[in-house]
């Protein structure tokens, strides 16, 4: 995959919202470390079999048996978000190449989404199957591929969306001006989607049935930290990766004059604000936001939680601040 050059920006004046904190409900646990042949892992999902997959930022998908990692394919772009489909293949977000299938035994793609409007997809962030077939997944932004999702956090401009995949291949928009849309699952029971927003620090619900249908609802907003992928654990509560505390300096310059974050922008792009590695997970009530069980901590060998995923008592976690992913029994 060839250098990603650096776009220019537009940004316009954007009041972030509040900072509260969370209720201390945190769990201490062990945290363990499984290196992985590639950098920064951003998501994580575990299949029927207990087998963990992962996808790297040089575009290596990963399996991970009995905490043994192999690379069993490549998708040449960006592998984001990941799900795993009702026929256990594997479905793969791409920054560079949409949404994709791959056959986890062969190791083949199938691409499901390269474009959406007659566009071509971005910044295909995270994705969910219903037990109709139905996908859903979430662009983060229409500006910018993953190599500059800073550019998009500068400009502050609402361009992400959440889309539906028909069983034919149909695409339709439910929800678009979201503020960096990332993670997204399935309720419990398939009435809704949940979807996070990273530059909002919001977790919001999407009604698929009844009375609120096509309506959003507000399910936890005011985070201390940016909500990145999220999952749907074995008892329907939502777990929520949290990437990084809120960054001071990012967002003392929303509401000021854009050309300070253009003259920003003109810096390396390994200077401008970034997060801070951390391990942070919370698990949220599907019905009323309320934060369950919340694990904040650090450690030597991995950081910047980005992915989460439940398998039995253990939580897996992905992450973009290392060359790992971790596990903890809950």
């Amino acid at each position: 995959m060839s250098p990603v050059a650096k776009p220019s920006i537009d940004p316009v004046r954007w009041q972030p919202p509040p900072s509260r904190p969370l209720p201390a409900v945190d769990l201490d646990p062990v945290v363990h470390v499984v290196d992985v042949p590639g950098p920064a892992p951003e998501d994580v999902v575990v299949d029927a079999g207990g087998t963990v997959w992962t996808g790297l930022a040089d575009g290596g998908i990963v399996r991970i048996d009995h905490g043994s990692p192999t690379v069993v394919a490549n998708t040449g772009g960006r592998p984001l978000g990941l799900a795993v489909a009702r026929d256990g293949r594997l479905l793969v977000c791409d920054s560079h190449r949409g949404l994709l299938r791959m056959d986890t035994v062969a190791g083949a793609f199938e691409t499901l989404v390269e474009t959406v409007d007659q566009r071509p997809l971005r910044f295909c962030s995270n994705v969910a199957e219903a037990s109709d077939g139905t996908i859903y997944f979430t662009e983060s932004t229409s500006r910018f591929h993953y190599e500059r999702y800073k550019g998009a956090i500068l400009e502050a401009r609402p361009t992400g969306a959440l889309f539906r995949r028909d069983a034919d291949g149909t695409v339709t928009t439910l929800l678009s001006g979201l503020y960096f849309a990332n993670g997204v699952t399935l309720t419990a029971d398939e009435s809704a989607l949940v979807f996070a927003e990273t530059q909002a620090a919001r977790v919001s619900k999407y009604w698929l049935e009844g009375p609120p249908a096509g309506t959003v609802e507000p399910l936890i907003g005011e985070l201390p930290g940016y909500p990145d992928n999220i999952s749907t654990g074995a008892d329907g509560r939502i777990w929520v990766a949290l990437v990084s505390g809120r960054n001071a300096v990012a967002e003392w310059l929303a509401p000021k004059a854009p050309v300070l974050r253009k003259l920003l922008w003109l810096l390396p792009y390994g200077l401008l604000p970034d997060v801070d590695p951390q391990v942070w997970v919370i698990a949220v009530d599907p019905e009323d936001g309320r934060v369950l069980q919340q694990v904040h901590t650090t450690h030597p060998g991995f950081g910047s939680s980005t992915g989460v995923a439940q398998d039995g008592n253990r939580l897996w976690l992905g992450g973009i601040g290392a060359s790992s992913v971790a596990w903890f029994d809950l």
